[in-house]
């Protein structure tokens, strides 16, 4: 049960990324949760493989 429950953990913090990215950056740099899921996965990692991906986009931008 205990590795449920981190699991769950996980897409929360996840989902708490998401929408601090989504509310802060630029629309369009983050896939959609449905694209992530044709493009990546349906594991927790493979979200946080879009976030990191849109997060370092985003900083290279501004580093420009």
């Amino acid at each position: 049960m205990e590795v449920q429950q981190n699991i769950r953990s996980a897409w929360a913090a996840l989902k708490l990324v998401r929408m601090a990215f989504e509310q802060t950056c630029r629309p369009g740099l983050l896939p959609s949760a449905e694209a992530v899921l044709l493009l990546f996965g349906s594991e927790p990692v493979h979200e946080g493989e879009a976030l990191a991906k849109a997060i370092i986009g985003t900083v290279e931008r501004l580093a420009r």
